[in-house]
């Protein structure tokens, strides 16, 4: 578990790097995230970590959402 928690961190500083360069949509994030060896489901705990830390804010935008840091 710690191993998960671990992996989950480190996908969550890559998503946050990300950010601090401005808003992104979901499909660049992903894209990115798997440019950086992690799977769709590695991106949703990122983003659900970020979220749960009141780090990021997610817009929707008709389908599509956009994330940015608070």
């Amino acid at each position: 578990m710690d191993e998960m928690c671990l992996s989950i961190g480190e996908a969550a500083g890559c998503v946050y790097k990300l950010l601090e360069n401005g808003e992104s949509n979901m499909a660049n994030l992903k894209s990115h995230l798997k440019k950086n060896g992690y799977d769709q489901q590695m991106t949703s705990m990122a983003i659900g970590w970020l979220s749960r830390e009141d780090k990021i804010c997610m817009t929707k935008n008709g389908n599509s959402w956009s994330l940015k840091l608070k």
